[in-house]
């Protein structure tokens, strides 16, 4: 296809990415793009509209999310096949199929009965300012509130260093258009979270994977890197990491924090779940230990409120505020004053604690239940990597084997997986794919994983030759 059949003639009453996103969808839906179609390069895409990459980003991201396209990490943006006949909204809409790949929370933890009390509250307590923009780091009730939260974690900061974001997506893209420029070299946990690696290589950084142990990164090899290589950053998950559910050790979490100093790079920690420990001996966030302000740190509620909410907290050092307050303006102006508000409110006059107790509950018993129940019927064939909490699990396929192609296999058994393919910067040998426990009940995900257990014969049967095929061909 032409750039030409891309051209949009933007409109000031809708957001660009979602004008962008329209008009790729409409391609989709009448066939202009076909299935495997690879889509532009997000840079050359976003110089030829004349808009920020983030812009093509988000338009890209919410494609994927509505299952029009997929990421294929090292080679671009493909439109969805089209031949299983599902759609997003099919699988949101049908209870037939077992979500294992969403990792947003069962509705029934929301708390929605008092967040609405709060949105009214917001509405009667505050004037009309609450539908302004904010000073664009966030309100300052909020923030003071943030500071005495953070302090259940060991995390003693100020309202000054605090930064409102709309999720811990912006986060990571407000950090990275801080500190990464064109060529810079960033540090990634392999694998890691499919977010990030987007974000970062549409900064167009250099993205060095360092492999993750039983107890969290590889300490020696990230000492060998650092040796040769001096990244501006490297971004981490320490508890409960997005895919692998692995967490650090105390002794790798103060080590990264000396290595930072001594080599000076930043960490950036993405903080999701850590309020709970589940069967952890050490849930604290590298961000407690920081005694030389070099972990620049995310706080997500996603999935412990609400994911629809969009709101986060960052803990910034002091000399990268300016900068970070600057690239949040482009990116937004502000977070929904009204959202800050309700989300202030929710916690300084409801139970929250109370809330917090109750997830964890919930999170912990689903955790030790299904991770029982997964070793048991997949143990003895499959690699499970070894976890002490968290939502997810990561799954090893024999050698040979592909997870793409388990994933759609098991798509026509009605059971939705992630491939890990998409968590790596690397994805040739990749046979992992990810389940995830967040959106199912404990009934479903062992019926889910019954199926997966019943049927791994007929696909290795199936996929045995073709998989060998390929792997020949990526030599």
């Amino acid at each position: 296809m032409e750039f030409e059949d891309y051209k949009v003639d933007f409109s000031g009453n809708e957001c660009k990415y979602i004008q962008i996103y329209n008009n790729i969808k409409s391609m989709i839906l009448e066939d202009k793009l076909n299935s495997n179609d690879k889509l532009p390069p997000i840079r050359k895409l976003a110089s030829f509209l004349e808009v920020n990459n983030v812009t093509v980003v988000k338009a890209y991201e919410l494609l994927e999310s509505d299952g029009y396209v997929n990421k294929r990490v090292g080679s671009g943006t493909f439109i969805s096949s089209k031949s299983n006949g599902y759609s997003k909204r099919d699988l949101d809409e049908d209870d037939k199929f077992y979500r294992l790949d969403s990792g947003n929370p069962s509705p029934e933890i929301f708390p929605i009965e008092d967040f609405k009390k709060a949105i009214n509250m917001a509405l009667e307590e505050d004037d009309a300012s609450i539908f302004n923009y904010d000073e664009g780091n966030g309100i300052s009730d909020l923030k003071e509130l943030m500071v005495r939260y953070l302090k259940n974690f060991n995390i003693n900061t100020s309202s000054e260093n605090l930064m409102i974001i709309s999720g811990a997506q912006q986060g990571i893209d407000i950090v990275a258009k801080t500190l990464i420029n064109y060529s810079d070299i960033v540090f990634i946990e392999e694998p890691t979270y499919a977010g990030a690696i987007d974000v970062l290589k549409s900064r167009g950084s250099k993205l060095v994977p360092i492999p993750m142990l039983e107890d969290g990164i590889d300490i020696g090899v990230l000492k060998l890197k650092l040796d040769k290589i001096r990244p501006k950053m490297i971004y981490v998950m320490p508890n409960f990491q997005n895919p692998t559910g692995i967490t650090y050790s105390e002794s790798k979490k103060k080590k990264l924090i000396e290595l930072a100093e001594e080599y000076e790079f930043y960490i950036l920690e993405d903080d999701f779940i850590s309020d709970f420990k589940f069967l952890s001996s050490n849930n604290r966030t590298l961000k407690s230990y920081d005694k030389y302000n070099r972990v620049i740190y995310i706080k997500s509620f996603s999935k412990i409120l609400m994911p629809g909410l969009r709101v986060g907290v960052m803990d910034i050092p002091t000399e990268l505020m300016n900068r970070a307050m600057l690239s949040k303006y482009n990116s937004d102006i502000s977070t929904s004053t009204l959202i800050q508000k309700s989300l202030y409110y929710y916690m300084d006059k409801f139970d929250w604690k109370k809330h917090i107790s109750t997830v964890e509950k919930i999170y912990t018993k689903k955790f030790i239940e299904c991770y029982s129940y997964i070793n048991k019927r997949l143990g003895q064939r499959l690699k499970v990597i070894k976890t002490d909490g968290g939502i997810n699990f990561f799954i090893e396929l024999s050698r040979g084997y592909f997870s793409r192609d388990f994933v759609d296999f098991m798509l026509k058994k009605r059971v939705v997986l992630q491939p890990g393919s998409i968590y790596f910067d690397n994805e040739i040998d990749d046979r992992f794919f990810r389940i995830n426990i967040a959106r199912e009940s404990v009934e479903r995900v062992k019926e889910a994983v019954d199926i997966i257990a019943d049927n791994l014969d007929d696909f290795y049967k199936e996929f045995n030759t073709l998989s060998i095929k390929s792997n020949s061909d990526l030599q």
